[in-house]
């Protein structure tokens, strides 16, 4: 049984700055059994973050849109594991009013970090919450669960204005704000008809920037009570993957290895 103190000296053998910007991906049944459960574990990653930002992804984007066009910011449940939706829960924690990939933060520019969210009209705009994990030279921790969870990498693929990734019709939603206030977007989605025509999703072959990262420098491992971590800077994810998009701009639509000539 793993306790908070247990947790705290794994995440100080990771070499992460307290004073930095995190966001994690996450799978909290990987961790183990942990004194106070989830609790536990976010207790331990806001106690370290305490002078930092730590910001969880809140996602929604499997119930908002045109079956179900309203966003309520203050109560739809992320969609991306249960630490996220307890995370965002959190006493100071505040959500970005993005109505598909919406994130929570909580410490140091929490509310600058998350602000302007609902004027986006693309899953993860440049000038978004996505985006500014480069500006903040932020990292992105994968907790037990593989680089598949990158939704970093489907903005990479946004940024580089490759074809065929972002829908051409929009969706019509409406954003409730913390406070109730309303917000009309017309939104773009995901989407991909050559993954679509093949019964699949780009994201099911992120994973395969795994090998690149690592050769690369770009990932580093470590333990969180049972779980496998892998981590990195975004700065230096979207630097690779931008390179390869480049050679490749269909690099995503089968899980064939890259090669390893191209790095």
């Amino acid at each position: 049984m793993h306790t908070k103190h247990d947790l705290l000296r794994d995440i100080h053998t990771l070499d992460l700055d307290p004073k930095g910007t995190l966001l994690i991906h996450s799978s909290c049944r990987a961790i183990g059994p942990v004194e106070g459960g989830a609790h536990t574990v976010l207790d331990a990653w806001c106690d370290f973050y305490r002078e930092g930002l730590l910001i969880f992804p809140t996602h929604t984007w499997d119930r908002v849109g045109k079956d179900h066009p309203v966003f309520d910011s203050r109560k739809d449940p992320s969609c991306v594991g249960i630490l996220s939706e307890l995370f965002r829960q959190r006493p100071g924690a505040v959500r970005s009013l993005h109505p598909t990939h919406s994130v929570a933060a909580l410490g140091k520019d929490a509310r600058a970090y998350t602000a302007g969210e609902e004027k986006a009209v693309t899953p993860l705009p440049r000038d978004g919450c996505w985006g500014r994990l480069l500006d903040r030279d932020a990292t992105i921790l994968f907790l037990g669960c593989s680089l598949r969870s990158n939704t970093f990498i489907h903005g990479v693929e946004e940024w580089n204005h490759i074809p065929d990734r972002i829908s051409p019709w929009t969706e019509d939603l409406t954003i409730l704000g913390p406070q109730g206030e309303k917000y009309q977007v017309a939104m773009h989605r995901h989407h991909c008809e050559a993954a679509d025509r093949a019964g699949g999703d780009v994201s099911e072959h992120y994973s395969k920037l795994e090998e690149p990262f690592r050769r690369l420098g770009a990932l580093r491992y470590g333990k969180f009570g049972d779980a496998l971590c892998a981590y990195g800077k975004a700065r230096d994810m979207e630097k690779i993957a931008s390179a390869l998009l480049k050679k490749e701009p269909d690099l995503f639509l089968s899980g064939e290895a890259i090669p390893g000539d191209w790095y």
